[in-house]
């Protein structure tokens, strides 16, 4: 059986729609036919430059794995869904024997199987397979756009409430503000926090931000010539401090800094504004090599962490926050394509604006034959 058409990344820059078997399921799995799926930045990476770090795409591969969509067939042990359910799709499945996975972090599961990493075919396909835990059924009021967006919502989840341990009345500022910086600024507005600042070189983003979740921007100034990026960091961080009010300590200070950017400068800066004894935890992924001032972080006894994906509890919890309107992804999506323009859907993202102008927060592409107004 072979009506599944699939978009397919052949090579560098190369991608067409190929006609690919319906996958078999497991007695725990359930087939789902995808309706919606977002495009991630890492998505865009495989596509230019083939690899992500040691992920190396060797052979041709399906993209995607932002994804939501309707179950189509369930596995004969199957309890939890049933056949014609609307689900947002968690893409990692783990092998749940691993001391990751029986220590509650499986997104650490050396062995976990995930959609668009090499050599994982994604979901930008009509049916994808998956263990049906992973599948979580959507309440009435969230669209299957918005079940697409739980992947990177719960991207934010993870890194906000279960790395940063944000608590109510703390106070936050998110470097970058793309889709994983912004909903990590919504999470930080729903779960409490007393100031939300948002840190970006593009002043629509900012003010993108500011109308969306933000409580204070932050522009930095223009890096002077054969400045050091040490330097700049400095300067721009006791600029930031001096326009906002930011204190090393006390009320006015800043618990939990997340860096959603990957730029070297704004993690140097971020690390810098953070309060002593405050947490940072790195989201985005620029250089894997930096530069980084641990004079600052061991006299503050800085918390420092990096944020992968996501675990266990954090699609709920995204799924929650979503449904209960504390969340609401429906802004982010600036873009929609049919099946059929997919190809046009990653242009539009990589050059980070469609031809008609408009900025790219989000763009999401439908499944085959889905019309981009399905909700």
């Amino acid at each position: 059986m072979s009506d599944n058409p699939s978009f397919v990344l052949k090579g560098i820059l190369d991608v067409e729609i190929q006609q690919k078997p319906v996958p078999e399921i497991d007695p725990n799995e359930v087939l789902v036919e995808v309706k919606k799926t977002g495009i991630c930045g890492s998505d865009v990476h495989f596509l230019v430059h083939g690899r992500i770090g040691d992920f190396v795409v060797d052979k041709p591969m399906v993209l995607g794995h932002e994804a939501a969509g309707v179950v189509s067939k369930v596995g004969s042990s199957v309890t939890n869904v049933k056949v014609g359910d609307r689900v947002a799709m968690e893409p990692g499945a783990t092998c749940r024997k691993c001391e990751a996975c029986k220590e509650g972090r499986y997104q650490l599961c050396p062995d976990v199987i995930f959609a668009a990493t090499p050599p994982t075919d994604g979901t930008l396909a009509r049916y994808y397979r998956l263990p049906s835990d992973l599948a979580y059924p959507l309440p009435p009021n969230l669209s299957l756009e918005d079940g697409a967006m739980m992947e990177p919502l719960s991207v934010a989840v993870h890194a906000v409430s279960k790395l940063g341990a944000l608590r109510s009345n703390q106070s936050v500022a998110v470097f970058g503000c793309g889709p994983v910086g912004l909903l990590c600024m919504a999470v930080a507005k729903a779960l409490g926090a007393s100031r939300v600042i948002a840190v970006d070189i593009v002043p629509s983003r900012l003010e993108f931000a500011k109308a969306y979740a933000a409580t204070d921007v932050f522009l930095p100034p223009p890096m002077d010539k054969d400045e050091s990026r040490v330097a700049f960091s400095m300067r721009n961080a006791q600029a930031m401090k001096e326009k906002l009010g930011i204190a090393d300590r006390g009320p006015q200070a800043i618990d939990l800094v997340l860096d959603a950017s990957g730029a070297e400068v704004s993690i140097q800066t971020g690390i810098r504004v953070v309060k002593s004894g405050g947490t940072y935890v790195q989201v985005g992924m620029g250089s894997p090599n930096v530069n980084v001032d641990m004079f600052a972080v061991i006299c503050k006894e800085l918390v420092l962490k990096g944020s992968f994906r996501y675990g266990p509890g954090d699609y709920p919890l995204a799924i929650a926050l979503a449904a209960s309107g504390k969340v609401d992804v429906k802004p982010l999506v600036s873009h929609r394509f049919p099946f059929t323009q997919a190809r046009e859907a990653f242009e539009t993202t990589r050059n980070g604006k469609s031809p008609d102008g408009k900025g790219v927060i989000k763009a999401i592409i439908s499944g085959p034959n889905v019309d981009i107004n399905e909700a």
